[in-house]
């Protein structure tokens, strides 16, 4: 098996730079729990890069950031809509309902993508007190199928759902893979396009554990400290979370790094959209490829390749680039499965 992972992005490693910035923090004692010199640095990056109304909220993974994000705006019999492949639906463990309490409304959707007319659907039965109530939508950037809002689609959204109201939560996983396809900076899809609250990660850009809560809207900030300290977030010696934030974002690291790992599958995607068997469902708009392939080549093709099925019933797999995908690496990959289909095709 080639010793490179396209399982995901949190098998990559974690960039020097991070590693360098965490080592420059590890000297001496500083004051604990966010009162320390590392985190006013990096809460003053943030500011920059959402703006002077935003709070920084350094916690351990991006779980418990929607979580805590998402319990900010709700309470238990509120709703929180979001599409069925939305992450907090599928991957964590039932967590924002046994934390919120609240029920999750989820909704089929082709790319991945909430729209206005989705949300509408969700919004009957409001002011009755025999339904639970809508409160927040939750949409991730870049979104589990690899696609991208872009700033108009977000900012509707956000017109849309503040008419009614609710709140605009953002899962941003992946927000820089997403900010580099798109080459615009943070705040444009984020604070100017009218989200609430952000889940702001960078544990799959080269960062080691990096992951935050980012309010935008003052309204959810009154009790987030108390929220993430009950919600078993807030971290002692935070000086080496913020500490990797200083290295992610004071020289552009974010940006070259999401750029990397998106021209990594932008080049994967090409090398096997041609091969006759491969079908490619969805715009790789990020650093993950979604590929259809002949089911019986999947277990052969992963035992040469690590990588995950998406959809085991469609034949669907997810191929994901990281910041330390190397070139090589997916061209052997690509003729790999060029190889293994084009003699599938042959012997059928």
């Amino acid at each position: 098996m080639d010793g490179i992972s396209f399982g995901s992005d949190n098998h990559s490693g974690i960039h020097p730079k991070v590693l360098e910035m965490m080592a420059t923090a590890n000297v001496g004692h500083v004051i604990a729990y966010g009162e320390d010199a590392y985190t006013k640095q990096a809460e003053s990056l943030i500011k920059e890069h959402f703006g002077s109304a935003s709070t920084f909220y350094p916690v351990f993974n991006g779980t418990g950031a929607n979580v805590l994000s998402l319990k900010a705006a709700t309470r238990p019999f509120h709703s929180i809509i979001c599409a069925k492949t939305a992450h907090i639906n599928t991957d964590e463990c039932g967590a924002p309902e046994h934390f919120t309490g609240c029920k999750l409304e989820s909704i089929e959707t082709d790319d991945g993508k909430l729209r206005p007319k989705d949300v509408a659907q969700k919004l009957q039965g409001r002011h009755d007190e025999h339904h639970n109530q809508p409160r927040i939508v939750s949409i991730t950037q870049a979104t589990e199928v690899g696609t991208t809002y872009t700033p108009e689609e977000v900012r509707e959204l956000a017109d849309y759902i503040h008419k009614h109201d609710l709140f605009l939560h953002m899962d941003g996983a992946r927000i820089a893979n997403a900010a580099a396809f798109l080459d615009v900076p943070f705040r444009d899809i984020t604070t100017d396009a009218g989200v609430d609250i952000l889940s702001f990660g960078g544990t799959k850009n080269g960062m080691m554990m990096g992951e935050s809560v980012i309010v935008l809207n003052r309204e959810l900030d009154s009790e987030m400290k108390f929220i993430r300290k009950q919600g078993t977030q807030l971290a002692s010696k935070m000086r080496f979370l913020s500490a990797q934030f200083i290295a992610y974002l004071k020289d552009g690291l974010w940006l070259s790094n999401a750029r990397h790992a998106n021209r990594m599958a932008g080049l994967l995607a090409d090398l096997v959209r041609d091969i006759p068997g491969v079908d490619i469902p969805w715009p790789v708009e990020a650093n993950g490829v979604f590929a259809r392939l002949p089911r019986t080549l999947i277990p052969e093709l992963q035992e040469q390749f690590f990588f995950y099925v998406w959809d085991e019933e469609a034949g669907i797999v997810r191929w994901m680039c990281s910041f330390d995908t190397e070139e090589k690496n997916v061209r052997n990959f690509a003729d790999a499965v060029r190889s293994m289909c084009e003699k599938h095709a042959k012997e059928n």
